[in-house]
């Protein structure tokens, strides 16, 4: 038993935890969890515990359901909104095979594995992204417009406003949980916030990020309210994205930084930058993964439908952060596809490969758009060679499904199961009679 395992078991007992819940998500990013009691966490760490992995969508087929859950004690947490006593913490999980191997349906697993291909090409790679979401006015009835809890715009300060204690409640109980928080405001919609988490290595980001969903929720509902990470949950407002900004490290030093080039972006960030654009399209069904995703992308409101990038430009898929510049340690390049619905162990494996790919075959980065993309024609985009991105869902899955880079990024298992997944999420759509064309048809038809 190493050291963080023997500190989790003695927190434990000095803290009079009872419960402590094993996290960890199914492909599409549902947090999954599984309480153990205390006596039973040494064996955990040692034998793991096993579950029917079949009762979880995608992880296994009936006949080879056995599979074992086994806590990474690095991610030890008390949960400070079960603050009664005895307490409860969670740590995530790993997936293993009965033989004590990893698991290759497991997404955080999936991760790992571009992560240590990134390491081998002497890379950590680093992400921090900025989190919309809307907050919504309980009880929701469900088949009824939800309704916003203000009606406060970008930047607003709002007096008493719901959204001043909700942020100032998140952000203490994310902090208690030994997670950073850069910045917090209200967003552009009616009850859209935005909250920046401070950079980390891409698993402990992206176990953050489903850290960061759950405690939003519970916030929520503590103040009367509905969180909601959906990408556009309401008709003429701005959808909620997941900005991400990147950047790789070799030990001390940051790969994209170069202060004599330009935007003080080195070749290896110039190249980093054109896989994402070269494979944006293919990763898309990852990044942006449900319907209503493409609803976000294609309603304006900032949101980047084209493959481009630009140093100012915020229509823009990748762009370059200008305040950082002269910080070498702070040059990054910012992912503006990514929503807030999103699996993030996969989302950022995607990214991460693009990337990468770019690296090692030396991609040479298009120029950069300098005007509103949306604003131009589709002839002046198509003379600039700036593609767009899939305009649905469906489309997404099948450019996803001739994709190699995302086959062998995800791994057979996972790849097959979520190609079947959304194109039956596609079919579903598609066979539904919408609100839209019974107002537009019914009575006129």
């Amino acid at each position: 038993m190493d050291r963080q395992q023997e500190y989790v078991l003695r927190t434990i007992e000095e803290r009079d935890i009872r419960f402590v819940r094993l996290w960890f998500t199914d492909i599409l990013g549902a947090l999954k969890s599984v309480a153990v009691a205390p006596a039973e966490l040494e064996q955990a760490f040692t034998e793991g515990i096993g579950f029917d992995g079949s009762a979880i969508e995608g992880f296994t087929r009936v006949y080879e359901a056995d599979m074992i859950v086994q806590p990474d004690a690095s991610t030890f947490q008390v949960l400070p909104w079960r603050g009664d006593n005895p307490g409860t913490a969670r740590m995530f999980a790993d997936i293993l095979m009965p033989d004590g191997t990893p698991s290759m349906t497991d997404p955080r697993h999936v991760l790992k594995r571009a992560l240590d291909a990134a390491a081998d090409d002497g890379f950590t790679f680093y992400t921090h992204p900025e989190i919309e979401f809307y907050l919504f006015k309980e009880p929701y009835e469900p088949g009824t417009a939800p309704v916003p809890v203000d009606q406060a715009g970008y930047f607003d300060h709002v007096a008493r406003g719901d959204g001043h204690d909700f942020r100032r409640a998140a952000i203490t109980m994310l902090e208690e949980m030994g997670i950073s928080v850069e910045f917090s405001h209200h967003e552009g919609g009616p009850g859209q916030n935005e909250i920046d988490l401070r950079y980390a290595d891409a698993l402990s980001m992206a176990d953050n990020i489903m850290t960061f969903r759950t405690v939003v929720r519970e916030v929520a509902l503590q103040h009367g309210a509905l969180a909601s990470f959906m990408p556009k949950p309401l008709y003429g407002q701005p959808g909620s994205g997941m900005h991400t900004h990147v950047s790789l490290f070799e030990g001390d030093t940051n790969a994209f930084y170069e202060p004599s080039a330009k935007y003080e972006i080195s070749q290896t960030g110039r190249r980093f930058a054109a896989g994402v654009l070269m494979h944006a399209r293919e990763i898309c069904a990852v990044t942006n993964q449900w319907v209503n995703s493409y609803k976000r992308l294609w309603g304006g409101g900032e949101a980047p439908a084209y493959v481009c990038w630009g140093h100012n430009n915020r229509s823009a898929l990748l762009r370059v952060p200008m305040y950082s510049i002269g910080k070498g340690h702070s040059r990054r390049l910012e992912v503006r596809s990514i929503d807030s619905a999103c699996n993030p162990y996969l989302a950022y494996s995607m990214v991460l490969a693009a990337g990468l790919k770019g690296i090692r075959e030396g991609y040479e980065l298009p120029e950069e758009a300098e005007d509103d993309v949306w604003s131009l024609t589709e002839g002046e985009r198509r003379a600039m060679g700036i593609d767009p991105l899939p305009q649905s869902l469906g489309e997404a899955v099948a450019i996803m499904e001739e994709s190699e880079l995302v086959a062998e990024t995800l791994g057979e298992q996972v790849f097959d199961f979520f190609l079947r997944n959304k194109w039956q999420e596609w079919s579903d759509y598609r066979s539904q009679v919408t609100p839209f064309e019974l107002d537009r048809y019914l009575v006129r038809l």
